[in-house]
């Protein structure tokens, strides 16, 4: 019992020293680790935040006052138009006009009948001749005491009753005839010769082509830019193009389209162009302190808010509500900013304001 304690024992110690001396070999063939081996590898240096800030174009701005311009549609219209009617009745016997004819003022457009109007004026006439005979012969009985003085006043009573009745008779004989009103372009003839008219019926409508007017309607919020004088250039449905400048600008808007009414006035002296052409015209507002910016730069804040993302002297994103002045296909005109600043106009919706960015002249981020 005792010599099988005694051989286990030995047979542990045994164990034990053969694997020691395997431990040894192994040393002395592979040898003391190497530094890399033993040593833990270091870990990587962390990024700072410095270097991990998020790129963003930025570009200055400058503002200046820039003139809008509002282009709107609207059509040609002559600036004068007038009836030729007829103040007396009676049977049209001259006609001497025709659509289209140009006519000055006082031209005569038709001539009635007589109607007894020349007779008239030949009785008024000699009536007159006949108080201006007894003015003579009693004036000289009066001087010679044959006549009271107060019968001078009666003569000069029927002198004057005797000229105002011949010239009633020549005004009326006068309205026989119809004259143009104003100087223009003979637009429509509606009667005829033999035709029978009474007093008001129209012979002929008469337009006056120059000046011609561009008729617009603007919307109230533009109104306070539009002033009398403006300058305007104005394009037709035609092709021709004009030069002109603003004439009338209503105080009183549409009941329909709560539009105000504006008239601009153009050259016409050939006449080439024809009354209800369709028309657009641009208009020159008044200049206000704006800034021209990427069409591509505009955003919304988080409450909603059109405008754009800049950067401030520390590298910060900020936001600028602006409004519009005027739109374009590439750029636009936008107020409320100020002179020098700093807009994002590549990432802008990518940052959040109060963020630190790494700002790029969006010149060379272009160029990448």
């Amino acid at each position: 019992m005792i010599a099988s304690r005694i051989a286990s024992v030995a047979i542990v110690i045994g164990a034990v020293a053969w694997v020691a001396s395997g431990q040894e070999v192994i040393t002395r063939i592979l040898g003391e680790p190497t530094a890399a081996v033993a040593a833990a590898p270091e870990p990587a240096p962390a990024v700072s935040a410095e270097e991990n800030l998020f790129s963003v174009a930025v570009q200055r701005v400058s503002v200046e006052d820039h003139a809008r311009a509002i282009t709107l549609s609207g059509f040609t219209r002559a600036d004068r138009r007038a009836d030729a009617v007829t103040r007396a009745q009676g049977v049209v016997v001259e006609l001497p006009v025709r659509r289209g004819d140009r006519v000055e003022n006082g031209d005569v457009i038709a001539v009635l009948s007589d109607e007894a109007r020349e007779s008239n004026v030949l009785q008024a006439r000699a009536r007159l001749e006949q108080r201006e005979a007894e003015y003579e012969a009693k004036s000289r009985l009066i001087e010679n005491g044959t006549l009271p003085v107060l019968d001078r006043v009666e003569l000069e009573a029927n002198l004057k009753a005797a000229e105002a009745a011949l010239a009633q008779a020549q005004a009326e004989r006068d309205r026989g005839v119809v004259r143009a009103p104003i100087a223009g372009i003979v637009d429509a003839v509606p009667a005829e010769l033999g035709q029978a008219l009474q007093v008001g019926d129209p012979i002929a409508e008469i337009i006056a082509l120059d000046p011609m007017l561009v008729v617009v309607e603007v919307a109230e919020r533009q109104l306070g830019g539009v002033a009398v004088g403006d300058p305007a250039t104005v394009r037709l449905v035609t092709g021709q193009t004009a030069e002109g400048a603003v004439r009338f600008v209503s105080n009183r808007a549409s009941e329909g389209t709560r539009t105000y009414r504006v008239e601009i006035g153009i050259d016409n002296d050939d006449g080439a162009i024809a009354d209800g052409v369709t028309a657009e015209a641009t208009l020159r507002l008044a200049a206000v302190p704006s800034a021209r910016i990427p069409r591509s730069a505009l955003t919304f804040s988080s409450e909603g808010a059109l405008g754009v993302r800049l950067v401030d002297e520390e590298d910060r994103v900020g936001f600028a509500p602006v409004t519009l002045v005027e739109d374009g296909r590439e750029t636009i005109w936008v107020a409320g900013l100020s002179d020098g600043a700093r807009i994002i106009v590549q990432g802008q919706d990518f940052v959040v304001e109060g963020q630190r960015v790494a700002p790029v002249p969006f010149a060379v981020a272009a160029r990448r």
